[in-house]
């Protein structure tokens, strides 16, 4: 079959499959099989594809249609200008993931110890250590299986001589009580249980529940990371939170009634808030 031919047979597939974007979709899968590029399309629509190729196309497309992500597909997603391997074991990478990160760089200097609570693929650690110098990083996560893509991501992105360590553990369970970080970043589960159900069959269907129910109010791992984060932050260390766009106020309150000071938040590119973020100064101190 022809190269385009092969691609507007994907554009149908998805198409009725109501695939919001089929042609991206079906583009993009295609030159995942063909290792190709945007130009073939125009290039080179009348080239022959082979037979391996024209049935893993097929294949993909049929997962597609099952409303399986594409990132999930090809098992792998661009984030911070990095490639990171991603399973459904994991959340995908999301853009707006990138505006905790350079944030947190901003407070970053060199030879900082960095903590990355429920840290799933680790992007967020990952791409901190690949943009700083000499600092250390601790991912912690409960599912087995998240860890596995993280230390895999790790092996393949950080440079020699960078390293994360990674503990499977429910929050702060696996750290010793003497770890001390001079920042905790954290994208948390913080969907509300009942509006999981009603997110796109890609998210409900087919990325892990456990990355995503933040149970009744949204709000349980944070009040629970908040709760214990002093313990484990020096002086004057720094937490950071992605959030849903309606909980700032309830995440800041949360963190300035344990000691948190000059909480600020930070909208996304749509407009919306989405990260938030304070500097530790233990009760005692005041």
């Amino acid at each position: 079959m022809k190269y385009r031919d092969l691609y507007l047979y994907g554009v149908e597939k998805l198409n009725n499959a109501g695939i919001a974007e089929a042609k991206l979709d079906a583009r993009l899968l295609l030159e995942e099989v063909c290792h190709t590029s945007q130009s073939d399309m125009i290039l080179y629509p009348d080239r022959e594809v082979d037979d391996i190729q024209h049935d893993s196309y097929v294949n993909y497309i049929e997962k597609r249609e099952q409303r399986i992500p594409l990132q999930q597909i090809i098992e792998k997603q661009e984030f911070m200008g990095l490639t990171f391997y991603v399973n459904e074991n994991v959340l995908i990478p999301r853009q707006d993931t990138e505006i905790l990160v350079e944030e947190a760089m901003k407070n970053l200097h060199d030879g900082m110890r960095i903590l990355d609570v429920c840290t799933g693929s680790g992007c967020i650690l990952i791409s901190l250590l690949h943009y700083s110098n000499d600092c250390k990083g601790v991912g912690i996560d409960i599912s087995k299986e998240a860890l596995l893509v993280a230390q895999k991501n790790a092996k393949k992105l950080l440079p020699d001589g960078k390293e994360a360590v990674f503990y499977q553990g429910d929050l702060f369970e696996a750290l010793p009580d003497t770890e001390k970080f001079d920042m905790i970043v954290s994208n948390p589960p913080y969907i509300r249980s009942d509006v999981i159900p009603t997110l796109e069959p890609e998210v409900a269907s087919h990325e892990p529940v456990i990355a995503l129910d933040g149970k009744e109010d949204g709000l349980f791992f944070y009040r629970r990371i908040i709760e214990q984060a002093g313990k484990y932050l020096c002086r004057d260390g720094m937490l950071f939170f992605e959030i849903g766009y309606d909980q700032a106020e309830a995440v800041s309150k949360l963190m300035t009634d344990k000691g948190f000071i000059e909480v600020n938040t930070l909208k996304d590119y749509a407009g919306l808030d989405r990260v938030v973020y304070g500097t530790y100064l233990p009760m005692d101190s005041l």
